[in-house]
């Protein structure tokens, strides 16, 4: 390899630096921190001592053999047990700022949050049996027994076709008149604690399914419902549920609507068209570049993303898809890793040689001098900018809440308690400072300057590819994303332009094992809160250890990081 390039110096009073970083970390825990330690809210789920899922597995049973005379549901086989959440009623509490009112009123027996406990052929006649159960108090709150159409299902039947579909499901229901199903109802509604007097009927003689209100519950423009289907003459389920405005479900479906835009456009396309060009780079950077120093981390990029499909099984398994559909799904999936595991590892090899060939050695190389040392500086620089980063996003989020009234809302599919080992989560962390640092720093900025010829144009429009594709996580309006990831990218951008890449990707590295190791922490228990700790403190062991390597055994040629 040619032009190996000047070695950056990392400046030796970081005097500033620390002072900044304390503030920020200072910051972080006053705004972000203290507030889940005094709340109701660790993972937007609600506190209290949460039962196990063996536990709510078993209050499933109990229901099931009590209320619909199916008895040894767990002899026929384990059942699945995950996390779901209604993320529509918690974003309409959380953006009109109702959240605290209902957790104190309403959450123990309408919860936003529960256990789905799912029984797959519980009866000859039933091909699949959901009982949703309260994560505290272990009470069950609604079920579904499905048999020929789920409660999705009916949903999207009366969605595209309601005359037709209404009638059908009328049919399926065994013609049952209003009067059949109210008293179908009454055992149901006995065994969870409701009386007629607090009841009111909305549905119609020629509305499927049937519907009850319940007086004096009600929060905002939401309220509290109990809605039933029947399947051949029997109550098919009961969901206990708060109805949303329209008006909310219309905002929200258009905020989804532009997240996709944003994302397939503005990142997904540009980082395809990123992922062609560093292919192309690296072969046109040849003189200047290794094609063996990014194939470890690409390498351990590939395993650890395969890992975290793996841990998210649960969430693919409540689909209760086929296992030929389930397979094809997984195999769809670990091609697309491959894809995006390639486009890093040209990244690496095509971003080196592009800023060696500029005469610059932005990812310093294990044969220059005092690499060990150029690493460990790295690590406990990366911990003062990860600290520096954390204060800024705070203020960031502050500043959208107070200017565009920014809100979030919970997301099912990402949440620990739906991973089959919730320690291997904050591993992702890894990926992201090794992945996201490659593509849009190590190589998009050169690439870009090339084409707009400022760096910092560079650096901005690569940052904000990068904040597009944070577009779908459950956070409104839709741009607050993308505005609070420019600002991350540019200070990201502007750590590598200073100290080069191992600084900005342990920098990287840091700011999401913390974030994500808090997620552990505040799952509690002696065993995640001692994980989420390790987890901090991982990237300072790593890159200690790599210092006493090079220390001891000089430049081999054979570990390139």
């Amino acid at each position: 390899m040619k032009a190996e390039g000047p070695a950056l110096k990392l400046p030796t009073n970081n005097k500033a630096l620390w002072i900044m970083a304390v503030i920020g970390l200072a910051i972080f825990l006053y705004i972000q921190v203290l507030p889940l330690t005094n709340s109701q809210n660790g993972q937007q789920e609600p506190g209290g001592q949460l039962i196990s899922k063996d536990q709510a597995a078993l209050a499933a049973e109990q229901f099931a053999a009590d209320a619909l005379g199916l008895s040894g549901l767990q002899e026929a086989g384990k059942p699945l047990v995950t996390y779901e959440s209604d993320s529509d009623l918690y974003g309409y509490l959380s953006k009109s700022g109702l959240l605290t009112n209902y957790n104190t009123k309403y959450e123990k027996q309408f919860p936003y949050d529960v256990y789905r406990v799912s029984f797959e052929n519980p009866a000859s006649f039933m091909k699949l049996l959901n009982v949703d159960v309260h994560m505290t108090s272990g009470k069950v709150t609604g079920f579904e027994a499905v048999q020929l159409y789920s409660r999705k299902d009916r949903s999207v039947l009366l969605e595209h076709n309601a005359a037709t579909a209404a009638q059908t499901l009328r049919q399926l229901e065994g013609n049952l008149s209003l009067a059949d199903k109210q008293k179908l109802a009454i055992p149901f509604l006995e065994q969870m604690g409701y009386r007629a007097r607090e009841l009111v009927l909305i549905s119609t003689e020629t509305d499927p399914g049937l519907t009850y209100k319940i007086k004096d519950y009600k929060i905002g423009e939401a309220q509290a419902e109990l809605r039933f289907q029947y399947e051949y003459g029997q109550v098919a389920s009961l969901e206990s549920a708060f109805s949303i405005p329209e008006s909310h479900e219309a905002y929200v479906s258009a905020q989804k609507r532009l997240a996709n835009w944003l994302y397939f456009g503005g990142y997904a396309l540009l980082s395809f068209v990123l992922g062609i060009l560093a292919i192309v780079y690296s072969a046109r950077t040849r003189p200047f570049a290794s094609f063996k120093r990014g194939a470890f981390l690409s390498v351990f990029y590939f395993a650890v993303n395969v890992i975290s499909v793996i841990n998210l099984m649960p969430v693919l398994q409540a689909q209760h898809l086929s296992k030929t559909a389930l397979a094809v799904l997984l195999t769809v999936q670990c091609l697309f890793t491959i894809m995006v595991s390639a486009s890093v590892y040209f990244s690496l090899v095509a971003g080196d040689g592009l800023w060696r060939k500029l005469g610059y050695s932005m990812w310093v190389h294990p044969r220059e001098p005092k690499y060990g040392s150029h690493v460990l500086n790295s690590m406990i620089d990366g911990y003062a900018w990860a600290f520096v980063i954390l204060g800024a996003q705070s203020v960031i989020f502050v500043a959208l809440e107070s200017s565009i009234h920014s809100w979030s809302t919970t997301d099912a599919t990402q949440s620990t308690y739906n991973m089959l080992y919730p320690w291997l989560f904050p591993l992702v962390a890894w990926t992201a400072g090794i992945g996201e640092e490659a593509v849009y720093r190590l190589f998009g900025i050169p690439m870009l300057k090339k084409i707009f010829r400022s760096t910092w144009i560079a650096a901005l429009i690569s940052s904000l590819i990068w904040a597009f594709g944070h577009t779908l996580y459950p956070i409104y309006p839709v741009v607050s994303r993308p505005i609070e990831l420019a600002f991350i990218g540019l200070l990201f951008s502007f750590i590598f332009l200073r100290r080069g890449f191992i600084t900005v990707m342990f920098a990287h590295i840091i700011f999401d094992s913390i974030l994500m190791g808090l997620s552990l922490i505040m799952m509690g228990q002696v065993s995640n809160i001692a994980v989420g700790v390790l987890y901090i403190i991982l990237p300072a062991v790593v890159g200690y250890l790599i210092y006493v390597f090079y220390q001891r055994r000089g430049a081999p040629r054979s570990l390139h990081l």
